[in-house]
């Protein structure tokens, strides 16, 4: 290992905006909003607040399985939140999630009582339960479903907050933190494959929302969607986890989720908001662009 750039802490820390690396813009260590703007609100009763991250995709493929499973109730409107642009320190916004995070639904379905749920895992439990889908109700596979869907939750900070972040988006490459990551996504993906070397879904034999919420972010890590780190992590020893990924990858919902709120890419993959099943065929990207 390289010699370390010695750091000694200040006895008290103070706020460098210009050490934040790719994401200084948007990061700061107070809560609440920085100006005012409501959010919009459409025709359905749910409303997605959400950008085609991995969190904000895992809720837009839920709500479109439930969509193809006959569930009318889950007809939603999408709208962009540009995190890149603070969208998410609008009045509006935090109002939704007091944590300033995509994504974030609310549930009009009561007009007089409009239901706020912030936190992809907590949403896609909400929606789950709410329809009575992707989530088995005896206790069991019940139990094994949420406890997947939790060591994703707990798991995917050291991924993307981590490994991702200091091998990919700091103002420069630190050999220590790179390790220390690289190290622990590695055993995560080792627990990954050895699940799915014994079972075809996380939570067993059906596909659930453990799932939904897990292969936006290692399905695409193995598949060189994410960093640029697939030699680096050689992703290939993982089989079973690339199986599991190519199997939910050619679902048509996932395949729609995954367009949902995206704003990188082709741009006929780029749906940028989604009012209607019809939005797919008649504004992405690249027909947008052409009426321009």
């Amino acid at each position: 290992m390289s010699e370390p750039t010695e750091y000694t802490p200040p006895k008290v820390w103070t706020w460098d905006k210009e050490n934040g690396g790719a994401f200084a813009n948007i990061n700061r260590p107070i809560a609440g909003p920085t100006h005012d703007k409501e959010l919009p609100v459409g025709k359905h009763p749910l409303q997605l607040y959400s950008l085609a991250t991995p969190n904000g995709v895992k809720v837009t493929i839920m709500l479109e399985e439930l969509l193809a499973l006959g569930h009318s109730g889950a007809e939603y409107d999408a709208w962009l939140i540009r995190i890149n642009q603070g969208d998410q320190f609008g009045s509006g916004f935090v109002s939704a999630n007091p944590n300033s995070k995509i994504p974030a639904l609310m549930d009009h379905t009561d007009p007089a009582a409009p239901v706020r749920v912030f936190e992809s895992g907590a949403i896609l439990i909400y929606l789950a339960e709410k329809f009575g889908a992707y989530l088995p109700t005896d206790y069991p596979a019940r139990a094994e479903v949420l406890s997947w869907l939790m060591w994703q939750m707990g798991s995917a900070p050291f991924l993307g907050g981590g490994f991702g972040h200091f091998y990919a988006y700091a103002p420069f490459k630190q050999e220590y933190p790179i390790n220390r990551y690289a190290m622990e996504v590695k055993r995560q993906l080792d627990v990954l494959d050895r699940r799915l070397g014994e079972s075809e879904y996380l939570g067993g034999k059906d596909y659930s929302i453990a799932d939904m919420a897990t292969a936006p972010w290692y399905g695409a890590l193995v598949k060189g969607l994410v960093y640029g780190a697939g030699e680096f992590l050689q992703v290939q020893e993982y089989r079973n986890v690339i199986r599991w990924t190519d199997q939910i990858f050619q679902r048509p919902a996932v395949k729609r989720g995954r367009m949902v709120n995206r704003v990188t890419g082709e741009p006929a993959d780029q749906l940028h908001e989604r009012h209607d099943a019809s939005d797919f065929e008649l504004r992405t990207a690249d027909k947008l662009e052409v009426a321009d």
